[in-house]
């Protein structure tokens, strides 16, 4: 698959450590944003294209009744057996991938913002990246947000965060670095900085 045309930004960060708030401020500049987890929800969805494929390899159970994969359903089954988690991600990853290029090919712009939460650990997207950023917080901050936005356990989110590369290895991997600690307007002025950041650096005509 070769590499977008114009400069990608890879925007990655631990669960909760506020990706999504970064990539919609990104969006508000104009820059064309590409979510794998919204293309995964796409494909996963009633009549999306990996529900064939999904439901031969596990069987109805992990559909839920409006055709959809039952998300909690797969999450135990991936969780406690590796096995299958790998089975998912055969199937996954290459849609995956294949419509976040196509997404990125079609957009403008004079530079994009991939998000990809696993950015670092499936290593599938760094060939296309101009820069990886990096959203980071602390890791009490990050498991209260958790906690707080999914309803999710302690031991449920630290589960999670354990799936994940370590802070300290995301952070040293990072191009740039956005800290989300404090509110969200001083979230919101790193953006915009790294947004003339990258117009400086990326953009073929003045801005």
């Amino acid at each position: 698959m070769a590499k977008p045309d114009i400069p990608v930004i890879g925007l990655t960060g631990g669960i909760g450590s506020g990706k999504s708030a970064v990539a919609d401020r990104f969006a508000a500049h104009g820059i064309p944003v590409v979510d794998t987890d919204q293309i995964a929800h796409d494909l996963t969805g009633p009549d999306g294209a990996a529900m064939p494929a999904i439901l031969q390899a596990f069987g109805p159970g992990v559909q839920s009744a409006n055709g959809a994969l039952d998300r909690t359903v797969m999450r135990q089954r991936v969780f406690a057996d590796p096995a299958a988690r790998k089975v998912l991600e055969a199937i996954l990853h290459p849609m995956i991938r294949q419509a976040s290029f196509e997404a990125l090919s079609q957009s403008g712009g004079p530079y994009r913002v991939l998000v990809v939460p696993l950015l670092f650990e499936t290593g599938h997207y760094q060939p296309w990246l101009a820069r990886t950023l990096v959203v980071d917080c602390d890791e009490a901050l990050q498991k209260e947000r958790v906690m707080r936005r999914n309803g999710l356990s302690q031991e449920a989110v630290a589960a999670i965060m354990a799936a994940q590369l370590p802070r300290a290895e995301r952070l040293a991997r990072a191009d740039d670095v956005i800290v989300n600690n404090g509110a969200l307007e001083e979230l919101m002025l790193q953006v915009d900085d790294k947004h003339r950041y990258y117009l400086a650096n990326f953009a073929k005509t003045p801005q």
